[in-house]
């Protein structure tokens, strides 16, 4: 349950509200503009055999008149009947306007349609005007929509952490690791899924998967120190792993200056690489920071003896002793040492 408090303060601490956004406009697509029909068009005959019905129409109706050949037809120059003048539309609608004008050369000049009638004949449908387009917003990049909402990119976030946490507090840690893992996707700086993966990594043996976890933490941001040391454990866990811990520790040491814990790790890695007058500095600096504390006491003891330095040492393990807060098997490693040191002075 500790490691579900956890989380639960880090969800207080960050205090980002699960709100999924406003709604978004809907998007349309432009409609495209429909080209208008246009007429067939029929060829000379056609449009010939149309005024041949027509003049035959008016012969039938009027008795015809001799005229010479040089003047012009009494049929033409006769005023034009209405049915004639109706038959216009027709023609318009059925034949393009080639054919009229071929009919209009085969009749004399006083014969020819008024230019109003023109004007309708040869005129063409208006085109209707194109449909206005309707321009939505579009979301942003760093948003979605969700059941009608934008989300921000922060929200899908913690969103995602919070379905883990709960997940966990349920006893479904499979799907929970699977939810740490969507967050670390959605943002990979997100040190409380990560920490809290890395721990579910630990307890379910996978010591390998975690380190891979923090290895990818500490590269995108090394000022983290505390996971820094616990992947530098779990090195000095693997074969000939002092090297590697080593590397990350002294990455990270920048930033923990005041970090007493943190030097005080260090210094045992480097005892444990031999590397003791180092070992010895850093021990010194961790006790400033808690000098009460008999382990780091111990430590410092075991450094300056390795480096032969045996009066120092001997302090050193004095102090640790008589603070009277070691284990049993320590105080007992200790006090060894004491004898130990005491019968090469006596020498």
């Amino acid at each position: 349950m500790s490691l579900i408090n956890k989380m639960l303060q880090d969800l207080d601490a960050r205090g980002t509200p699960d709100g999924r956004g406003d709604a978004a406009g809907i998007r349309s697509v432009p409609e495209r503009e429909r080209g208008v029909a246009r007429a067939l068009l029929f060829g000379g005959a056609a449009g010939m055999l149309a005024v041949a019905i027509a003049l035959g129409w008016v012969y039938w109706k009027r008795p015809p008149v001799l005229v010479s050949v040089a003047s012009a037809p009494v049929l033409a120059a006769a005023p034009a009947p209405a049915p004639v003048v109706a038959a216009a539309p027709v023609m318009a609608a059925a034949a393009a306007p080639e054919p009229v004008f071929q009919a209009e050369e085969a009749v004399p000049a006083p014969a020819r349609a008024r230019p109003a009638e023109l004007r309708r004949i040869t005129e063409k449908p208006a085109r209707h005007a194109p449909a206005p387009v309707v321009k939505t917003a579009v979301p942003a990049a760093s948003e979605r929509i969700l059941d009608g909402k934008q989300v921000t990119a922060q929200q899908r976030v913690e969103n995602a952490y919070r379905r883990a946490l709960a997940q966990l507090q349920d006893g479904r840690v499979s799907d929970a690791m699977l939810a740490l893992q969507q967050t670390l996707q959605l943002d990979p700086r997100h040190q409380g899924a990560r920490e809290t993966l890395v721990r579910l990594l630990l307890e379910a043996q996978r010591p390998d998967e975690a380190a891979r976890q923090l290895q990818l933490s500490l590269a995108l941001d090394p000022k983290q120190p505390a996971q820094a040391m616990m992947l530098a454990r779990l090195q000095l866990d693997q074969a000939n792993g002092g090297a590697a811990a080593l590397d990350t520790l002294l990455r990270s040491l920048p930033y923990a200056s005041d970090n007493g814990e943190y030097h005080a790790f260090l210094a045992g890695v480097l005892q444990r690489e031999q590397r003791y007058r180092e070992a010895s500095e850093y021990y010194q600096s961790a006790l400033q920071a808690a000098p009460d504390n008999s382990v780091w006491w111990m430590g410092l003891g075991i450094a300056w003896q390795a480096d032969k330095h045996p009066a120092q040492a001997r302090q050193a393990f004095e102090r640790a002793k008589g603070l009277q807060t070691l284990s049993p098997q320590l105080q007992a490693f200790v006090e060894r040492k004491l004898v130990q040191l005491t019968a090469a002075a006596a020498k």
